[in-house]
C-alpha cells in the first residue's frame, strides 16, 4: 500500500494511485473545502530539487490553466507541500488515456475523425494564446467516458509570446510524434502540433506508426528522412481525402503543412461529409453534384467609413434569396456561406467545404448615393475566374443591379429554366431604396441575436414599415424580432408576443405567400397561445412554400412536435433542417434537445458535444448539456456547463435558474438559495420568467413555492411552459394535481 494513500495533503485527502511517469506520481483525491474529486500530480521528489525539472511542472501549470477550454484539462492551482513537494491540482476524468485506446486495436473512421476534432479544437484554443504543446502524443490525450476529449500534460509547452526556453540542439519530446524539425532539434512552432496530431490520426486509423525504427535514434531519423507508411497498407482501398490530408500534415517542410490546425480540421471535415456510411472505415472522394451548385459568400465593404457591412451582407443574402428560387440549381444557404465572413480561406477550401461547383463573391464601396459593387464568379475546382463584372451606378438603382448579378450568375452556369424567364428571378418586396437600406438593417442587427441588437432591429423595421407600409418583408421581420426577444425571454410574453402576431398577420395580409411570416406566426400560436393546430397549419403552409427553409423546419420541430411529444415527427424535421443547414450550431445542439425532451439522454449528451467541437463558446450548447448531465445526476460537470453558459451568454436568466437547479440537487443548497434571491432581485427591476423561478424552487425541493410560480407562468403565457409536459426539470412535481391540471390547460385537455 502507498504511503500517501488516506493521508491529507493541504485541502485534499490522497484516495488511490492512479499512474507515474518519470516526472512523478498522479493520484486521485479529494478536495475537502469543494468536495469535488481531483487527480493530484507530484514532481518526483528526486527531481524536486532539479531546477529545470521544476521549471518544466510549473510551465504545466501556468500553461494549461491559461487556457479555458472543454478539450484541454483543466487546472487548478500550484501548490507545494510542508516538505517542499510541488504538486498540480487538476479536474479528474473517468476514462482511459488514448493510448490505452489504440492498444486495443484501430478506430473507425468516424471515431477517429470525432476524437482528432476534439484534440484540433483544444490545441487551437493553445496556439491562439501563443503556446504549442511539444509533446502530443496518445499518452497525453484522455478520452472521458463520454468520448470527450482532455489534452494532458504541457509540461514542455512553449510560450511563443513571452519566453523561448527551447534551444537549439536541445531535443525535446517524444520520438514517434516528433516533428522533424524537433527531431532536428531545431526551434519549433504551432505547426510541429500539427505533425503530432497527423501521427495520431494515423496511429488511430491503424494502430501502427508511419515511420518505424528499432531505436528512438533510428526513428528519428525516418521522421527527419522518410515518407510516412501509406495507409492503405492496413486499410486497403481508401480515397485520396484522408491519405492527402496526412501527407500534409507530415510534410518535412513546416511551410508545406498545414499553417493552422483550423485548417487542417476544415480538410477532415470534407472526409467526415463524404463518408459512405457512418460505420465503414473507407471513404470516397468529394464528388461534383449533379445540379449546378453556388455559394455567395457576404460582400466585403471597401467604403472609406467601413459603415457599410448590414448592406454587404443583406446584398448577398438577397442574392441568395433570388437564386434559391430556381429549382434546378442548388445554393448554399446562408448561414453556410456566411460561416466563412472573415476568414482568410481561399476559395477552393470554401468551395470544397460547402460542396458546391462555383462560388460568388464581391465588394462594395458606397460614396454619397453612389454605389460600386465588384463581383467574381470562381470555378472551385480550379480557381479560374468564370465571370466579372463592375457596377457602377446612383444607389436608387440597387434593385436593377441585385437583377442583373443574378441574372449573369444563371447565364454562366449555364441552368437550363424550363422555359421560365430569366427575368422571374427578381421578386422585390418594395421599390423603396430608403425602406429597403433599413430592412437590410434590421436583418443584420437581427442576426446577432443579443438583447440591444434585437431592439435595435426593431426600430429599423418599423422605420422600413413608415416609408412603405406595404412592405411584407419588413413586417415579417418585425414579427421575427419580437418572437426572439419573447422566446428568450428578453421581453416578456405578453408584451412580445401580440406584436409578433399583429406584424405576422399583416405581413401575410399583403402577402400569403411569404412562408417567414407564415413561420412567425406558427411559432407565436404555439408557444405563445397554445393553439397547436392553428399553430401546425402555419408550419406546414410555410414548409409547403419553401421546403429549403431550415428555420421553418427548426421552430416546427422544436416549438410544436416536441411540446406535443411527437418525438419521431421532431427528429425526423430537426434532421432535415440540419441536412439544410449543416453549419448551423442551434439546429446541431437542437438535435440534442429533442433527445433530451425525449428521454434518451445519452444521444442528446452526444450530439451536444459533437456541436461544442465545432465552437466550444457557444452558450446555447453549454446550457443545453448542462440540462443533460443534471439527469443524469453528474451535476458538478453540469454545473461547470451552466458556468460556462452564463459566461458566454453575459446574462440570462434560464442558465442561472439550470444553474441554481443543479447547485440545489448537488446538496448546496446555500448557492440555490442565492439564485433564487438574485432572480426575485432582478424581478422587480425588469422581466423574469416565473418558469425559471419555478424550476430553481423544483430543484430545492419547495413543491408549493414551485407549483406556485408555475401558476404565475401560466398567468403570463412564460414561453418554456409549452414544454411543460415533457421537460425532466419539473419531473419531481408531475404526481401533483394542480401540476397535471396545468399540462391540460397548456395542452388544451378538457
Amino acid at each position: 500500500r502507498n504511503k500517501m494513500i488516506g493521508h491529507t495533503v493541504s485541502h485534499y485527502r490522497i484516495l488511490e494511485k492512479i499512474g507515474e511517469g518519470g516526472m512523478g506520481a498522479v493520484y486521485k483525491a479529494e478536495d475537502t473545502k469543494l468536495q469535488r474529486t481531483v487527480a493530484l500530480k507530484f514532481l518526483s521528489p528526486a527531481l524536486t530539487s532539479d531546477p529545470e525539472a521544476k521549471q518544466s511542472f510549473i510551465n504545466e501549470a501556468q500553461a494549461a490553466s491559461a487556457l479555458d477550454h472543454p478539450n484541454i484539462c483543466t487546472i487548478y492551482e500550484i501548490n507545494e507541500t510542508a516538505n517542499g513537494q510541488v504538486f498540480i491540482s487538476m479536474a479528474y476524468y473517468q476514462g482511459e488515456t488514448l493510448k490505452k485506446k489504440i492498444e486495443r486495436g484501430p478506430t473507425s473512421l468516424r471515431e477517429a475523425l470525432h476524437l482528432t476534432r476534439q484534440i484540433g479544437a483544444g490545441l487551437s484554443k493553445a496556439h491562439e494564446k501563443g503556446i504549442v504543446h511539444r509533446d502530443i502524443k496518445p499518452a497525453n490525450v484522455m478520452v472521458t467516458e463520454d468520448q470527450v476529449i482532455k489534452i494532458l500534460d504541457f509540461g514542455v509547452a512553449k510560450f511563443q509570446f513571452k519566453t523561448d526556453i527551447a534551444r537549439s540542439g536541445l531535443i525535446i519530446g517524444t520520438p514517434a510524434y516528433m516533428s522533424p524539425e524537433q527531431a532536428s532539434g531545431k526551434l519549433v512552432d504551432h505547426r510541429s502540433d500539427i505533425w503530432s496530431v497527423g501521427i495520431i490520426l494515423f496511429e488511430m486509423l491503424t494502430s501502427s506508426l508511419p515511420f518505424e525504427g528499432n531505436s528512438d535514434r533510428a526513428l528519428m531519423r525516418a521522421i527527419i528522412n522518410d515518407a510516412p507508411l501509406s495507409l492503405s497498407n492496413f486499410l486497403g482501398s481508401l480515397s485520396a481525402n484522408i491519405q492527402n490530408s496526412i501527407n500534409r500534415a507530415l510534410a518535412k517542410n513546416p511551410t508545406a503543412r498545414y499553417q493552422s490546425i483550423k485548417e487542417f480540421l476544415s480538410d477532415l471535415d470534407l472526409v467526415e461529409q463524404n463518408r459512405l456510411s457512418k460505420s465503414d472505415t473507407r471513404v470516397v472522394g468529394l464528388s461534383q453534384p449533379a445540379a449546378p451548385s453556388i455559394a455567395v459568400l457576404p460582400f466585403i465593404d471597401l467604403s472609406p467609413e467601413k459603415n457599410q457591412e448590414y448592406f454587404c451582407d443583406g446584398l448577398a443574402e438577397e442574392i441568395i434569396n433570388d437564386l434559391s428560387r430556381l429549382k434546378v440549381l442548388r445554393i448554399a444557404s446562408r448561414n453556410s456561406s456566411f460561416q466563412f465572413k472573415g476568414q482568410n480561406l481561399n476559395i477552393s477550401q470554401i468551395g470544397q467545404s460547402l460542396n458546391v461547383q462555383k462560388v460568388l463573391e464581391g465588394s462594395i464601396r458606397k460614396g454619397g448615393n453612389r454605389i460600386r459593387i465588384a463581383v467574381r464568379l470562381i470555378n472551385v475546382s480550379d480557381g479560374f475566374l468564370v465571370w466579372a463584372d463592375t457596377y457602377e451606378r446612383e444607389l436608387a438603382d440597387i434593385f436593377e443591379i441585385q437583377d442583373d448579378i443574378s441574372r449573369s450568375v444563371v447565364e454562366n452556369l449555364e441552368i437550363q429554366l424550363a422555359g421560365a424567364s430569366v427575368k422571374e428571378l427578381a421578386r422585390h418586396y418594395t421599390d423603396n431604396v430608403e425602406a429597403y437600406s433599413s430592412y437590410l438593417r434590421g436583418r443584420f442587427y437581427w442576426n446577432k441575436r443579443t438583447a440591444e441588437s434585437l431592439k435595435t432591429s426593431i426600430d429599423y423595421f418599423q422605420s422600413a414599415i413608415k416609408m412603405d407600409s406595404n412592405y411584407a418583408l419588413a413586417y415579417s421581420g418585425l414579427a421575427d424580432a419580437h418572437i426572439v426577444l419573447g422566446l428568450y425571454g428578453r421581453s416578456s410574453p405578453s408584451e412580445a408576443m401580440p406584436r409578433a402576431l399583429r406584424a405576422a398577420e399583416q405581413a401575410l395580409q399583403i402577402d400569403e405567400l411569404l412562408p417567414e411570416a407564415h413561420i412567425s406566426l406558427g411559432c407565436a400560436r404555439a408557444a405563445y397561445e397554445w393553439k397547436w393546430s392553428e399553430a401546425e397549419d402555419r408550419f406546414k403552409r410555410g414548409i409547403e412554400l419553401k421546403p429549403e427553409y431550415a428555420e421553418a423546419r427548426h421552430w416546427y420541430a422544436i416549438n410544436l412536435l416536441t411540446p406535443l411529444s411527437r418525438f419521431d415527427e421532431a427528429e425526423q424535421e430537426i434532421k432535415t433542417a440540419l441536412d439544410l443547414e449543416p453549419s448551423s450550431l442551434v439546429i446541431r445542439a437542437t438535435v440534442g434537445l429533442v433527445y433530451y425532451f425525449a428521454r434518451q439522454t445519452d444521444a442528446a449528451i452526444d450530439y451536444f458535444h459533437h456541436a461544442l467541437d465545432r465552437d466550444p463558446d457557444f452558450p446555447v450548447t453549454n446550457l443545453f448539456l448542462g440540462q443533460a448531465y443534471v439527469q443524469k445526476s453528474r451535476f458538478n460537470e453540469a454545473i461547470d456547463y451552466f458556468h460556462r453558459a452564463l459566461k458566454f451568454y453575459g446574462e440570462s436568466n434560464n442558465a442561472l435558474a439550470n444553474y441554481g437547479y443543479a447547485a440545489a440537487c448537488a446538496g448546496k443548497k446555500d448557492i440555490a438559495r442565492k439564485v433564487l434571491k438574485q432572480l426575485l432581485d432582478a424581478a422587480k427591476k425588469r422581466y423574469v420568467s416565473s418558469y425559471d423561478i419555478a424550476s430553481v424552487c423544483c430543484g430545492m425541493g419547495d413543491a408549493e413555492q414551485a407549483l406556485s410560480w408555475l401558476e404565475k407562468a401560466i398567468e403570463e403565457h412564460a414561453f418554456l411552459l409549452c414544454y411543460l409536459n415533457v421537460d425532466p426539470l419539473m419531473d419531481p412535481l408531475r404526481h401533483q394535481e394542480r401540476f397535471q391540471m396545468m399540462i391540460k390547460k397548456i395542452l388544451g385537455v378538457n
